[in-house]
């Protein structure tokens, strides 16, 4: 089984900021704590916005292309 297989996607390809952080922001609202949440992003400006959510709510977050992992 892979460590994806529990992962929540956010979809946000084709999206422009402020959306990827929106619907990520809205998914973990509705999750559980300590879940892990794929976002998919190919918007050049959602890494570093989404690197400021993660910060500002202390989750850890890996980015790879126009994937980001996030772990609340």
């Amino acid at each position: 089984m892979s460590a994806d297989a529990d992962a929540v996607l956010v979809d946000t390809r084709g999206m422009r900021c402020p959306w990827p952080a929106v619907r990520l922001a809205r998914a973990v609202r509705g999750g559980a704590d300590g879940a892990h949440y794929i976002l998919m992003a190919d918007d050049p400006n959602a890494g570093s916005e989404i690197a400021a959510l993660a910060a500002a709510n202390g989750w850890s977050m890996s980015q790879e292309l126009d994937r980001i992992d996030i772990r609340t």
